[in-house]
């Protein structure tokens, strides 16, 4: 098993992280409780360490499953989650602030059945927060145990290098991760975050390497959307969220397949594997539905894509200009 310092930091994680929000205990929950823990068992018995959640997954539900699960292995795992989603109606049910972190975090631990969270991220940019409020605020959970790092989430470039500057202006703590959206269709990162994090020595953890599942190969012009898949459950996705602008995502997906097939693998390992391999990727977050879409993804990180073949993939998913 291999592990890696996230960003510049002593703590060590597993390559692959466990992305926990299908996660649910409530019958409308993608994965119920008992498929959840057979993920997160062999996931931790396989030797993997990190396990990624937030207060609004599945309504707090996600909390709940994950902290069941590890409890008579606590200290063996490394538990990252997030705050800033609304936990009420009020005017201070949401964001970055003071007054919200507290009470969110409070509830987080509550839910996980545990004293201290290994890493305490921001779901996404607060504007209505001063910045220094809530870097000020994150050093005082670290500084009381409650809480042993912190990151981000969602955060531009730009964002990532202000919450450094505040941290120093407060005399706080630096963010140690960042956790952007990442796959072959969406390489937006490369131009500002990627390099931001290098330069401030934060370690990336992205999520959605499989594109909401586009990737996979299940979706194909002018066929039908699978059904139960993810384009077919949301309203507002269909079709059109699907193919976008001449094909796009349709057109990468079409030949990440050839590449798989090309190398013996599947297009869900070949996604990963992209990933995976990129510079600045400290650990790729993998969000299964089900335990046969878990051993899937795991594939992903044996896999060793040959140069030509990494190069086919950049070119045909370069961001258009």
């Amino acid at each position: 098993m291999k592990y890696v310092s996230m960003g510049a930091s002593g703590l060590k994680v597993s390559r692959v992280c466990l992305g926990a929000m299908m996660f649910g205990t409530g019958d409308d929950a993608p994965c119920g409780e008992a498929e959840a823990r057979r993920i997160i068992d062999a996931f931790l018995d396989a030797g993997h360490n990190f396990i990624d959640t937030a207060n609004g997954y599945t309504g707090g539900q996600s909390e709940e499953v994950v902290g069941k699960a590890i409890r008579s292995r606590r200290e063996r795992v490394v538990v990252a989650t997030k705050g800033l989603m609304p936990i009420g109606e009020g005017p201070n049910d949401r964001g970055l602030s003071r007054a919200y972190l507290h009470r969110a975090l409070e509830a987080s631990l509550r839910r996980l059945g545990t004293d201290y969270v290994d890493l305490y991220q921001c779901h996404g940019w607060d504007p209505t927060t001063p910045i220094d409020e809530t870097m000020d605020t994150l050093a005082g959970f670290v500084r009381s145990g409650k809480v042993r790092y912190i990151g981000c989430s969602n955060f531009t470039g730009s964002q990532v290098v202000e919450s450094c500057w505040a941290a120093e202006r407060v005399g706080g703590v630096r963010f140690i991760s960042s956790q952007p959206r990442y796959s072959l269709l969406a390489r937006q990162i490369e131009q500002d975050v990627l390099p931001a994090c290098e330069r401030m020595g934060i370690g990336t953890m992205p999520y959605s390497p499989l594109g909401g599942g586009v990737l996979t190969g299940k979706y194909r012009k002018g066929e039908p959307l699978p059904p139960g898949s993810r384009y077919a459950r949301y309203a507002g996705l269909g079709r059109a969220g699907l193919e976008g602008p001449d094909d796009r995502a349709l057109h990468i997906a079409e030949e990440v397949g050839k590449v798989a097939a090309e190398l013996g693998a599947t297009p869900t390992a070949v996604a990963i594997a992209w990933v995976a391999g990129r510079r600045g990727v400290t650990s790729v977050i993998i969000g299964p539905r089900t335990y046969e879409q878990y051993r899937q993804n795991l594939e992903g990180f044996d896999l060793s894509l040959p140069d030509e073949a990494v190069k086919r993939l950049n070119e045909v998913s370069r961001p258009p200009r």
